[in-house]
């Protein structure tokens, strides 16, 4: 497993860079724009995490630019922690068998949400390709929130 990002929702990403890269000196390493989900996400990395922000994209800081407006409250503004895994069917199954829930399960054999005690958000993404889609977890519905 390997850490890859936070994520969290900004109002405005002009206000939200020039705290995070003028003052506080992170490094923009990565933007996606999407006008079809209508976001753009910017990934920031810390100083002596650049390089490696660029070359394997971890760790870094998500921030998750929604482009109609929208007001969060319950800490909805903070998305979730991100870990790559190497067997994200494994490692759902392990979390199962352990009485976690998974919160949306990964019928795309690539992404899975669970939460934690604290109900923070966690994403598990399958490191490299989607593995090939398979029972039960195709077929199963997502619980609650992610």
């Amino acid at each position: 497993m390997r850490y890859l990002h936070t994520m969290v929702r900004v109002n405005s990403l002009q206000k939200s860079l020039a705290f995070y890269c003028d003052k506080l000196g992170l490094s923009e390493v990565n933007r996606i724009e999407s006008e079809e989900g209508r976001f753009t996400l910017v990934y920031l990395a810390a100083p002596l995490d650049k390089e490696s922000a660029i070359n394997i994209e971890a760790p870094t800081l998500e921030l998750t630019y929604n482009w109609d407006p929208e007001e969060y409250a319950g800490g909805r503004n903070f998305g979730h922690l991100a870990y790559e895994v190497d067997d994200i069917y494994a490692l759902c199954q392990k979390l199962m068998d352990a009485g976690v829930v998974l919160s949306r399960p990964p019928r795309d054999g690539y992404m899975a949400f669970i939460r934690s005690p604290d109900n923070i958000s966690i994403e598990l993404l399958q490191k490299g390709q989607s593995l090939p889609k398979q029972e039960p977890w195709v077929s199963m519905e997502n619980t609650g929130n992610w």
